[in-house]
């Protein structure tokens, strides 16, 4: 039986792609307050500079293509069971193989209705005042989990983690709660590798951790190489 072997990952893995990670150091996501375009609240008050905001994101995604870390992470599927539970919203890790990749914070290529969460279907093209789902006849908005909504996969992701036999933590500073909590349900006796070339501190951990100050790309052959000669 392969072991289980759970991948957290998040923006900085797409940045090597060319993907914006969106918020920069004043907090501030393509120019705009974070509130403005991730909330529902902003949505409420200016639908079509969300709907914009995110048409943009969702056109520059056919524009990048997997880099190294996606692909090394779906090429250890031929070793590993390998899930991937991602913060991202792209979906570059699907491209590059992987075949099992829950998505925390939604997905560019989804949309949904306004009405009713549950009615989520695959999208490509933008969305704008008065796309309709299909099925509903509502408003679409993008599938993606905005600040002060729920996350739904949290629980599913709680669960995978749980029964990790290897987690690889790559490309997040750990600092976007729910998500950031999910190191706290792995088996004590698991091990932890964390990738990132400006790694930030993992409070009460008790977990054997080894920092990779690397970027995703070259931080992934290594852990790679480090789990096969075990």
């Amino acid at each position: 039986m392969k072991k289980k072997l759970v991948v957290l990952s998040g923006a900085g893995v797409s940045a090597e792609s060319g993907v914006a990670t969106f918020r920069d150091a004043g907090g501030l996501w393509e120019g705009h307050n974070v509130m403005e375009v991730a909330s529902p609240e902003g949505f409420r008050k200016n639908p079509e500079l969300v709907l914009d905001f995110y048409n943009k994101r969702r056109r520059q995604l056919f524009e990048v293509s997997p880099n190294k870390a996606h692909t090394t992470i779906a090429g250890m599927e031929d070793t590993f069971d390998v899930t991937v539970i991602t913060q991202n919203v792209d979906d570059l890790h699907e491209r590059a193989g992987s075949t099992k990749v829950l998505h925390l914070h939604g997905e560019l290529v989804k949309a949904r209705c306004t009405q009713c969460e549950t009615a989520v279907i695959d999208w490509k093209g933008d969305i704008t005042i008065g796309t309709l789902h299909p099925k509903t006849g509502k408003q679409l908005r993008p599938h993606i989990v905005w600040f002060g909504e729920a996350v739904p996969a949290i629980t599913q992701a709680m669960e995978i983690v749980k029964q990790a036999d290897c987690l690889i933590v790559i490309g997040t500073s750990l600092q976007v709660y729910p998500a950031a909590g999910l190191v706290d349900y792995v088996k004590p006796d698991t091990p932890i590798y964390y990738i990132d070339p400006n790694p930030a501190q993992i409070p009460k951990l008790c977990n054997p951790l080894e920092v990779i100050a690397m970027k995703g790309s070259v931080g992934m052959e290594v852990v790679k190489k480090k789990m096969l000669l075990k």
